[in-house]
C-alpha cells in the first residue's frame, strides 16, 4: 500500500505555482512572455501561478523547458518549503 496524502501537508500544487512565479520573476519576465515561450495561454499561466489549476506533466515539462531548467529540478524545488525573504537586523 502507498501512504495516503490525505491529511498530510502535501502542498505540491500551490508550491508549483510559487516556484514557477519565482523563476519567472527572477528572469524579469511577464506571465505573457513565459506563456509564449511555453506555448501556453497567458490566462492559464496565471491560473498555474495562483494554484487554481494543477498542470499536467506535459505542461510542467513545457514550463521547465521555457524556464531553462530540467523538469526534475523544477519539481524538486516544489518539494522544498518555500523560501522566505530574510529580514536584516537593524540597530536603532
Amino acid at each position: 500500500m502507498y501512504p495516503s496524502a490525505e491529511g498530510s501537508s502535501c502542498e505540491l500544487g500551490p508550491r508549483f505555482g510559487i516556484v514557477v512565479r519565482q523563476l519567472r520573476e527572477a528572469r524579469g519576465w511577464s506571465q505573457e512572455r513565459l506563456a509564449n515561450r511555453a506555448n501556453l495561454n497567458r490566462s492559464y499561466m496565471g491560473e498555474i501561478e495562483r494554484a487554481a489549476v494543477m498542470p499536467s506533466l506535459a505542461t510542467a515539462a513545457k514550463l521547465a523547458l521555457a524556464l531553462d531548467v530540467s523538469l526534475s529540478a523544477l519539481i524538486l524545488r516544489c518539494e522544498r518549503p518555500p523560501s522566505t525573504p530574510q529580514v536584516e537586523a537593524t540597530s536603532f
